[in-house]
């Protein structure tokens, strides 16, 4: 018997078939074009044991994308590679803007004060102006003169906050920014990121291993397992209706309480 190839315009089913196929390619293309960062089959293995087995990734601008796996998977090297620290990784990342990197250690430099270390590496004529800003939006306006030795934990990684927002970046990379800091000092950061994802519209990939700040923080959540994003999880607490007692972003809200039992089902660990 004779075949006509799909697509064939006397052959409707190959037509509704070709079609589909035209639309569904086109919508992946617009998608990679309104992206702020897309990543496609990356990898990455140290010492001959793969970490990456071909990481496919796209954030939109505005986004905030949370990566959660276990210790070991590869969130924190995924991290890297995006942010061009990593050049043995293969696989194409496109970057739309510029990004700017918040990792879990502030990582100032002792010898500089404050306000030459949100400085780093940024020119022009208002950079002042722009390091005053930061700062200020962190919390900080009066410790432009501070030695690094003299602030607080959660001061010092507002700081390395305000040096990332100094450059106006498109995309936030944070790799677990809150990670080290005390369970008070971390709730206060996290609300400030809301704050600031709202007043400035920017895009974040954030790497972290607790499930509530995913949940409180992302707008999607990728779980990373054997070196693949295993299953993408929208997070569909958004807009809080008004009145709302708790607040849909909220752990007492039984939507968020959810969505915390999936994906720590999904992580293999019990829920509380």
């Amino acid at each position: 018997m004779a075949t006509r190839p799909a697509g064939d315009l006397t052959d409707p089913a190959g037509t509704a078939a070709g079609d589909a196929g035209t639309a569904a390619g086109d919508a992946g293309r617009a998608r990679d074009d309104a992206a702020v960062l897309t990543a496609h089959a990356v990898r990455r293995a140290f010492d001959d044991r793969p970490v990456l087995a071909g990481v496919d990734l796209t954030i939109a601008a505005g986004e905030v994308v949370a990566l959660l796996g276990g210790s070991g998977s590869g969130k924190s090297t995924l991290l890297r590679i995006l942010a061009g620290l990593d050049a043995e990784a293969t696989g194409p990342t496109r970057l739309r803007g510029t990004a700017a990197v918040v990792f879990q250690e502030h990582r100032l430099l002792p010898w500089k004060r404050v306000g030459d270390n949100v400085a780093l590496g940024v020119t022009g004529p208002d950079v002042r102006a722009r390091v005053d800003r930061a700062l200020a939006e962190v919390g900080l306006a009066d410790r432009r003169r501070a030695w690094p030795a003299e602030l607080s934990g959660g001061q010092a990684q507002r700081v390395a906050v305000a040096r990332a927002l100094v450059r106006e970046p498109n995309l936030l990379l944070l790799d677990e920014p809150f990670g080290a800091l005390d369970a008070l000092t971390r709730l206060r950061m996290q609300s400030l990121l809301r704050r600031l994802r709202a007043q400035h519209g920017f895009a974040a990939l954030l790497v972290t291993h607790d499930v509530e700040e995913a949940l409180l923080l992302a707008d999607r959540i990728l779980l990373l397992d054997e070196g693949v994003i295993a299953e993408e999880i929208p997070v569909d607490l958004d807009p809080d209706h008004p009145g709302d007692r708790p607040p849909a972003r909220s752990p007492d809200h039984p939507a968020f309480g959810a969505l915390r039992r999936r994906l720590l089902d999904r992580l293999g660990v019990p829920a509380a």
